[in-house]
């Protein structure tokens, strides 16, 4: 299979652990000597009309289930978080 990067830019990714919609492909993490993709970047949703959103996540190759027309299908588990540990930053703000 051969695509381009900008091919990757317009697929959306979404988790098939839980369903969730992670966003759209914003850049891929390429290993230039072999010319291998290592990781495909994705970049949250925007918290502000569409700007200041959160960082990009690596989400790696290896994890990639099904790339279709116009998603892209992964596999990564779910991390949940302590929920002592979101109280304690709620009480902070």
């Amino acid at each position: 299979m051969q695509c381009r990067i900008r091919d990757f830019r317009c697929k959306e990714v979404i988790n098939v652990c839980d369903g969730c919609r992670l966003g759209y492909v914003s850049d891929l993490d390429v290993r230039v000597p072999e010319g291998q993709v290592v990781a495909i970047i994705v970049y949250g949703p925007g918290r502000f009309f569409g700007l200041f959103g959160g960082g990009g996540v690596l989400h790696p190759w290896e994890c990639i289930q099904r790339i279709g027309d116009d998603i892209i299908l992964i596999d990564k588990p779910f991390q949940r978080r302590d929920p002592r540990l979101e109280r304690k930053r709620r009480k902070r703000c």
